[in-house]
C-alpha cells in the first residue's frame, strides 16, 4: 500500500536525507549497526546517518504496535521483527517516518534528541541484519541461465524443467557476510577441458554474480505450503547479493548434483533490508512470457502477483583493480541490468520453496539468480562477459580480465526510479579479492 511515508513532498529534518541517492525519508531500510565503541543494535538508515531504535525506545518515542515492533527491532538481530509480519513493520515505518519528518508533530520534541538518536553512518560498523537459518539460491534470471547453458551445452542451453519450476539449490548460510572485507580466493579440485585429471589448488576462474537478495519474514509451519496468493506476506524486504563463484571448481564438481564448494566459500550482501513497503511505488507487471512458453502451473499462478510482482530496479556492477586504486581512478562500470529479467517472481519462489511442505523461518535468505539482460553491457557475471573466459575484455587503463585477479574489488549498486516518486537505493555490496 502506498501511503504518507511515500509522499514525494515529505522532507526530513536530517538534512543529508533530502536528495540522498540511497536513503531519503521515503526509504527507511532496516539494519543492525554498532556505533563507535558501542554494541550491535537495530537501526534505520536516514541520509548519512543511522537512527537508533533502542535509543528512541528509551526516550519513549514509540507507543502501541509501533513500540512492540521497535522492541523487536532494537536487538542484535532483526529476526524477532521479521517474525511479526507486515503489520508490525508498517507501524514501525510510519512512526519512524513521522519522527524524522521535518514538519511532523514531534519535530520540536525529537530534534533536540538528535545527538542521542542519530549516529554518523561513516563511524558505525554494519552487521548482518538477521541470523540466517537457511540460504537458498534460485536461478530465475533466464538470460543468464540461457547464456551459461550455451557456453556449456550449445545444443541444449536451457533444460526442459526451467520454464515449469523455479530452479534452486540450498547454499551455505554460515558463509554469508555483510558488504566489505576481503574475499579469500578458495581452493578446491578443478579440471579444465584440456586437462587429463583434476588437481587441487587455488581457484583460477573466480567470478561474481549480481543477484537480488530476499529476506523472509514470518515463514510457515513444516508440512504447510504457502499459497501463491499469500506468498508476498512472507517477504519482508530485499538487499543486494553477490554469489561469488569459483567457475573452474564449479564446472568439475557440479555433475551430477550441482554447485557445492564453488559457491559455499562466501556470499556478500548489502547490510540494509529495503522493505517491501518502501518498494511499493516501484512494483509493476511481471513481463509476459514469450509466445509458446508454458503458463505456470496453478499453484504458481496468481493474477495479483502477475500484475504487481515485478520490481523496477536498476542494478550496476563496477570493478576497481589494484592499478586503478593506486592511480586514484574511479571504479569502472562493467554492466547494468534491470529487475525485469527474472522469469519467476519472488512470490513464485516462496510458493515453490514451500510447495512440498518445507518450512521457511524468519531471517531465511534467498538469492534471485544472476541478473543479466540480452543487450551489450548487461551481463551479470564474468562467465557471460568473457564467454567462459575465452574472450577477455579490456579496461580503459589497458588492463585485461578473464576472471577476477587478487586485489580486484567488485561493487554493486541498485536504485529504484520512477516519475513522480523519490528515488531510493540499496546501499553498497562490495568485496575485495585477497
Amino acid at each position: 500500500m502506498i501511503d504518507a511515508t511515500h509522499d514525494p513532498a515529505r522532507k526530513s529534518w536530517v538534512d543529508s536525507a533530502n536528495g540522498h541517492s540511497e536513503f531519503p525519508i521515503q526509504n527507511l531500510p532496516l539494519g543492525v549497526f554498532s556505533p563507535a565503541g558501542g554494541s550491535p543494535r537495530g537501526g534505520v538508515a536516514i541520509g548519512d546517518a543511522i537512527f537508533d531504535v533502542a535509543a528512541a525506545l528509551q526516550e519513549g518515542l514509540f507507543t502501541g504496535a509501533a513500540r512492540d515492533a521497535a522492541e523487536a527491532a532494537a536487538g542484535t538481530v532483526l529476526n524477532p521483527l521479521l517474525a511479526l509480519g507486515a503489520g508490525a513493520r508498517n507501524a514501525l515505518r510510519q512512526r519512524v517516518s513521522d519522527l524524522l519528518d521535518a514538519t511532523g508533530a514531534d519535530h520540536a520534541r525529537v530534534v533536540p534528541l538528535a545527538p542521542r538518536l542519530l549516529h554518523s553512518a561513516a563511524e558505525c560498523t554494519l552487521h548482518l541484519p538477521a541470523s540466517i537459518g537457511d540460504y537458498t539460491d534460485f536461478f530465475a534470471g533466464i538470460h543468464h541461465a540461457t547464456a551459461g547453458g550455451r557456453i556449456n551445452r550449445p545444443e541444449n542451453p536451457l533444460l526442459p524443467n526451467y520454464k515449469y519450476v523455479p530452479v534452486a539449490y540450498h547454499s551455505r548460510a554460515s558463509s554469508v557476510r555483510p558488504s566489505g572485507g576481503a574475499v579469500k580466493r578458495p581452493s578446491g579440485q578443478r579440471k579444465l577441458p584440456d586437462e587429463a585429471a583434476p588437481t587441487y589448488g587455488p581457484c583460477r576462474n573466480l567470478d561474481y554474480e549480481l543477484e537480488l537478495g530476499v529476506w523472509i519474514g514470518p515463514g510457515n509451519d513444516l508440512g504447510t505450503p504457502i499459497p501463491i496468493a499469500q506468498a508476498s506476506q512472507h517477504i519482508i524486504g530485499y538487499c543486494l547479493l553477490n554469489d561469488w563463484s569459483a567457475r573452474d571448481i564449479q564446472t568439475w564438481e557440479s555433475q551430477p548434483l550441482g554447485p557445492f564448494l564453488a559457491k559455499s566459500f562466501r556470499t556478500s550482501v548489502s547490510p540494509w533490508i529495503v522493505t517491501a513497503e518502501a518498494l511499493a511505488p516501484f512494483r509493476g507487471r511481471q513481463p509476459p512470457r514469450p509466445a509458446g512458453d508454458p503458463a505456470p502451473l496453478p499453484h504458481l499462478l496468481d493474477a495479483e502477483d502477475q500484475a504487481n510482482g515485478a520490481l523496477d530496479i536498476a542494478f550496476d556492477v563496477s570493478l576497481l583493480t589494484p592499478s586503478m586504486r593506486e592511480a586514484g581512478a574511479a571504479p569502472q562500470r562493467l554492466s547494468h541490468a534491470t529487475g525485469d529479467v527474472l522469469y519467476w517472481t519472488v512470490a513464485q519462489m516462496v510458493a515453490h520453496h514451500t510447495s512440498n511442505g518445507c518450512n521457511l523461518q524468519p531471517g531465511d535468505l534467498f538469492g534471485s539468480g544472476t541478473l543479466s539482460g540480452t543487450a551489450p553491457g548487461s551481463a551479470g557475471c564474468l562467465l557471460e562477459m568473457t564467454t567462459g573466459g575465452r574472450n577477455p575484455f579490456t579496461l580503459p587503463n589497458g588492463e585485461t580480465r578473464r576472471y577476477l585477479e587478487d586485489g580486484d574489488e567488485v561493487i554493486f549498486h541498485a536504485h529504484c526510479r520512477r516519475d513522480g516518486r523519490v528515488s531510493i537505493g540499496f546501499g553498497e555490496c562490495r568485496g575485495r579479492v585477497g
